[in-house]
């Protein structure tokens, strides 16, 4: 029962590290915040791959492996045995996990701003800008862009 526990936790602790890359989404931190935007236009589209690795899987893979090693019968020292290699093993599970279940893919844009300056922004696989499109940069943490509603049509 206490493995089945803790490999549970072990999961929902390495589920979360999946990176949140979407446009539509903001931390609570960003509410209210006042950030600069400038216009633009794409000028390069190209996918890229998102690693979202932060450490935090090898942390928690050490702690199941040193729990369960330490689970290991015998003597004290055996205990501690298990324990010392359990972390390591768990150590590089955790991590080899965390790097499989937080990379995701996205989009690398280009843009050039109304001022001329070049601007690099990686962002999520939705929405998708193509080369030409006007845009707006949104400067924050993180940067993002969308697409620019003054360039909306009106039918008469």
């Amino acid at each position: 029962m206490k493995r089945l526990l803790l490999g549970s936790s072990v999961a929902a602790m390495l589920t979360a590290c999946a990176p949140n890359v979407r446009t539509d989404s903001y931390s609570i931190g960003s509410v209210g915040q006042v950030n600069r935007t400038v216009g633009g236009t794409v000028i390069s589209v190209r996918s890229v791959s998102i690693d979202g690795n932060q450490g935090g899987g090898a942390v928690a893979g050490a702690a199941a492996g040193g729990v369960a090693g330490s689970t290991i019968g015998g003597s004290d020292q055996a205990a501690a045995i298990g324990a010392i290699g359990g972390l390591v093993v768990g150590a590089i599970a955790g991590a080899a996990s965390e790097r499989a279940l937080s990379k995701t893919q996205g989009l690398e844009y280009v843009v050039q701003t109304e001022n001329g300056n070049l601007m690099t922004v990686v962002q999520g696989p939705d929405p998708v800008f193509s080369t030409g499109m006007r845009v707006l940069v949104l400067y924050g943490s993180p940067s993002r862009i969308i697409a620019d509603p003054r360039q909306a049509k009106t039918t008469p």
